[in-house]
Parts: C-alpha cells; structure tokens; sequence
C-alpha cells in the first residue's frame, strides 16, 4: 500500500495546479484558463466539462471544499480498501472524461500539443519534461490512442505491482 500511497501523492501535487499545498477551486480556476488560453474555440465546453470533472472526481472528498494532501490520500485509501473494483472503474472513468475534455479535435487520439497544452494546463510548465512523458506513452506517428493514455494513468492511480513498467511514475521520476 506504501508504494500507492506515494503515487497518489505524486497525483496530489500534480493537480495542486497553483502549487500552494492544497487543492481548490483557484487550482480549478487557473487550470481552466490556462486551457481555454491554449483552446479557445472550444472554450464553453471545456470550461463546463473541466469544473464537472474536477467536482465529480477530486473534490468530492472534501465535501467540496479545499483539499490537502492527507485529505486526498485517506480518501483514495478508503475508497480502494472498501472495494477495489468499483476504485478502478471509478479512476477510470475520471481519466476517460479529463481525457475527453483535453482530446479537443475529438479523434480519440491525443497529439503532442494537446498533451502539452493540458499539461500546462496543471501546472507543469518544462515543456521538454512533458515531451518526454509523452514518448514514455509510445506514440505512433505524433499520436497516442486515448485508451492507452486513460490506461496508463489508471495503472498509475490503482496499480500496487512496482514490477509492471509504469509510465506515469516514470515521468513523474522524472521531475514531471
């Protein structure tokens, strides 16, 4: 459990967009403008669909309100001691519906760009780390299937087996 306990730490801060400790809402607000900068012909879309995902999936452990890392942690810790099964299906239909959201040409493919800009979009500015975590996804010609991208960070967010390559905690090893 220590090893998924540290990964959901490493998401924690991931999504501490504004990197103050905590998240909230500013983290929503300034993730949202930042995509919409990158973005702003879909932009109604997205500003409904990235508030909905943030109060569907990260909030709802606060009762939504602000959220610490111990907060976020006991929360996922709960939920996947009580039944594994539906955290899985839980984690990935959260990665399917961000995914969604930032697959803004919706060909169910993600393109290095759109990769960068949603990346941006939380926080993690090194656009040469961010490119590596996207060769680390295996890209053919320029793009990665969505399903393997929502794959590889519900392994990330539910996986306890440290001997399966994840690339995820590799990009976050990275300095990601």
């Amino acid at each position: 459990m220590d090893y998924l306990t540290s990964k959901w730490k490493l998401w924690f801060h991931s999504l501490d967009v504004n990197h103050d400790g905590k998240i909230s809402f500013e983290d929503v607000e300034e993730s949202r403008n930042k995509l919409l900068t990158y973005i702003r012909d879909k932009a109604s879309g997205v500003k409904v669909d990235m508030e909905k995902w943030w109060n569907t999936y990260i909030f709802k452990a606060a009762g939504g309100g602000e959220l610490s890392e111990e907060m976020f942690v006991k929360s996922n810790t709960e939920k996947y001691n009580k039944d594994k099964d539906a955290f899985v299906k839980e984690i990935n239909d959260c990665f399917n519906m961000i995914f969604d959201v930032i697959d803004t040409n919706k060909d169910r493919s993600i393109e290095l760009n759109e990769f960068i800009y949603a990346f941006k979009a939380f926080g993690h500015e090194n656009e040469g780390l961010v490119r590596k975590a996207f060769q680390l996804l295996n890209p053919k010609d320029g793009l990665v299937p969505l399903r393997d991208i929502v794959n590889a960070w519900v392994s990330f967010v539910t996986s306890t087996d440290q001997s399966k390559p994840d690339a995820i905690k590799q990009a976050f090893d990275a300095g990601f």
